[in-house]
């Protein structure tokens, strides 16, 4: 539990924030009154699905189905290990964008379902909101599948969606002039 005196955000990053990223989201809460941290997750890459994802693309390419790849535990272990170091490196990478836009933050990465430990972190410091950044993921957002949407459904706080590298303009060209969501 953190100081009840701080407002807290979480926010929950698909991928590193850009400093524009961390402009945008630094200027939502310019008008805070209280003590302002930052709580970043980021999400590891599981390496099984980004195996099977590679070779449905490589597939899809093609007529003929394309033989099965095979990775051996010590295979798929090292590449679990690379992807998680690379998620390391990334939350640092956005933690330092966000101190570098005057922000007090920590930040984590995270190997289980992203909304579980969303909503973890949202009990563990009494978050007053919640950010996603994603990039757009239109048949995921469409059926309610994406992590704003099952966020909203479970967490009592508010929850904003923006999508990463875009400014608060370019939110609103996406998907139509919809924008960003959860307002």
């Amino acid at each position: 539990m953190t100081d009840p005196a701080t407002y807290d955000v979480v926010l929950l990053v698909e991928q590193p924030l850009s400093e524009g990223d961390a402009a945008q989201v630094r200027s939502l809460h310019m008008e805070v009154d209280q003590p302002l941290r930052y709580h970043v997750l980021l999400p590891v890459e599981d390496a099984a699905a980004r195996v099977e994802s590679a070779m449905g693309s490589m597939a899809a390419s093609e007529v003929l189905a394309s033989p099965a790849l095979v990775l051996d535990t010590e295979d798929q272990q090292a590449l679990q290990r690379e992807l998680l170091a690379r998620a390391r490196q990334e939350c640092t990478e956005c933690v330092g964008r966000l101190e570098g836009a005057g922000a007090q933050v920590s930040g984590e990465v995270v190997t289980v379902d992203p909304v579980d430990a969303l909503a973890a972190k949202v009990a563990e410091v009494e978050a007053a909101e919640v950010i996603v950044l994603t990039r757009p993921h239109v048949v995921a957002e469409f059926f309610h599948r994406d992590w704003s949407a099952r966020a909203r459904k479970r967490l009592g706080v508010p929850v904003l969606h923006m999508f990463a590298h875009e400014s608060f303009d370019g939110q609103g060209e996406i998907y139509g002039g919809e924008g960003v969501t959860g307002l």
